[in-house]
């Protein structure tokens, strides 16, 4: 009996990945891990895969379930695509996975992860067999039954279970709740990024724009709607009942898309302020205690805030579509509209100026950097006392030498800060990339702490000139911001 007591503490004891504690460890084990810590070689194990551990016995250290609770998880998800299994009984037993997963803590949901992704995969030799069948019938009369065939290759088990998910009623909400926790995941763990892209590869499809509804939101809309407008904006925080009134007002338009499996929870929704020329600053539109516009002389529509909702859905566009939709029923109920633009936050500006002050100020001749040292205090100015100045942008006068560098270095960033030949500014690129250009730099056009924060203050108007969108895109593809002129006239605007 003690023989078998010890023979069970040592195999458990190597089965461990985490050490006992140094009060308790066996005196070899305590010298080799006090070796390890000395020398600096310790290294933490591998992880083992889903197929190292479904034929284990025993789970090791920071592992969640257990192999025996791994291979029933297994077992449960294949049950739920197996090929005899109708399309609404697979969506029943998927349902069954998705209440288990409910109630799984996150390191058990990461386990299940892992068997999408490494379980149900698509097979290598059956991809590579078609593969070479489809080379060999290039330019035949079976190249295009070979690469239907290729194409089946690449379709993996797990594209077909996620399908069986988005079966059951709810199916639908719990595949984007589920993408939406996994995506923070990614960076550190780079076996989930197969199941990631099969996912963003379905939403593609699934949330395709013809699939979309474009519904307006109003004061009359249900309370749960409404109250999912305050949840849901990114740009400009709803801070009261009185603010969301207002920008649901007469002279105001909101509208979102919405899919059918999902009827009332808005994917994207985007403010529309109707008014007679384009919005320099953000504080009248905002203001609560401001009167309508007269929509008579309505010739401008704002766009003030775009905000998607779903995390889940990182990757799939609707901006471009919301964008020409809320155009084209805009311009039936108002035919007066001529000019469409955006009143839009530069998120990154603040950040990139921060570390990029010392190369802007490099591309000052003599005179203007003697303008500027003079402005604060320093007769060769430095990144430093460039940033220095900047802390109380708002009360920069007009002539001011360190103003007219901010809204200069506002423009090289909107205009020339690219990164593999796409704005490095979020906002600008979603923008740019739907054909509109860069029309004018507004100074303390968001006065708010988040807009200083941001951007020390500045906004820009984005212009949607629809007969030029094609144009305006092509210039983006050659890496070339489209503007309504140089940087110097960007910032005289």
């Amino acid at each position: 009996m003690t023989n078998t007591t010890e023979w069970i503490s040592r195999s458990v004891s190597r089965l461990r990945s985490v050490a006992p504690a140094p009060d308790k460890a066996p005196k070899a084990t305590k010298a080799v891990t006090d070796k390890h810590a000395t020398d600096g070689t310790a290294k933490a194990p591998a992880p083992r895969s889903t197929h190292e551990r479904l034929q284990a016995t025993l789970r090791r250290g920071s592992e969640s379930l257990s192999p025996r609770a791994l291979r029933r998880l297994l077992a449960d998800l294949q049950e739920v695509v197996a090929p005899q299994v109708s399309e609404l009984e697979g969506g029943r037993r998927a349902q069954a996975v998705a209440a288990w997963y409910s109630q799984a803590e996150l390191e058990e949901r990461r386990d299940m992860w892992l068997l999408l992704c490494e379980q149900f995969a698509p097979d290598a030799t059956r991809f590579q067999s078609a593969r070479q069948r489809y080379e060999a019938a290039a330019g035949t009369a079976d190249e295009g039954q070979a690469e239907i065939s290729l194409r089946r290759a690449l379709v993996s088990p797990r594209t077909r279970l996620m399908q069986r998910f988005a079966v059951f009623p709810e199916g639908m909400r719990f595949l984007v709740d589920l993408r939406a926790e996994l995506l923070p995941q990614l960076k550190s763990d780079k076996r989930l990024v197969a199941l990631d892209a099969d996912l963003e590869h379905l939403f593609s499809t699934w949330f395709d724009v013809a699939f979309l509804e474009l519904r307006r939101l109003s004061w009359d809309s249900p309370a749960s709607l409404i109250e999912k407008l305050i949840k849901y904006e990114a740009v400009h925080d709803i801070r009261s009942w009185a603010d969301l009134k207002n920008r649901l007002d007469s002279d105001r338009r909101c509208y979102g898309f919405f899919h059918p499996r999902l009827p009332n929870e808005p994917l994207i929704f985007v403010e529309v302020a109707l008014v007679d020329r384009i919005s320099s600053s953000i504080t009248p539109l905002l203001d609560e205690a401001a009167a309508p516009a007269d929509l008579g002389k309505a010739t401008t529509a704002i766009f003030y805030s775009i905000s998607n909702t779903q995390p889940g859905l990182r990757g799939v566009s609707f901006g471009d579509s919301l964008i020409k939709h809320v155009v084209e029923t805009l311009t039936v109920e108002f035919p007066r509209l001529r000019t469409f633009a955006t009143l839009s936050p530069i998120p990154g500006f603040r950040a990139w100026l921060g570390k990029n002050a010392g190369a802007m100020l490099q591309r000052l001749d003599d005179k203007r950097r003697a303008e500027l040292g003079r402005a604060v205090g320093a007769e060769l100015p430095d990144a430093a006392h460039l940033l220095a100045a900047t802390d109380k942008a708002l009360e920069l006068d007009a002539r001011s030498p360190v103003r007219q560098m901010l809204l200069e270095c506002a423009a090289y960033y909107l205009g020339r800060a690219l990164h593999d030949g796409k704005p490095v500014d979020a906002v600008a690129r979603f923008h740019l990339g739907n054909g509109a250009r860069v029309e004018r730099l507004n100074w303390a056009g968001d006065p708010s702490a988040k807009g200083v924060k941001q951007s020390y203050g500045l906004m820009v108007n984005y212009l949607y000139d629809l007969k030029r969108i094609d144009k305006h895109r092509g210039l983006l593809a050659q890496g070339k911001v489209p503007m309504s002129g140089d940087i110097d006239s960007l910032c005289r605007g």
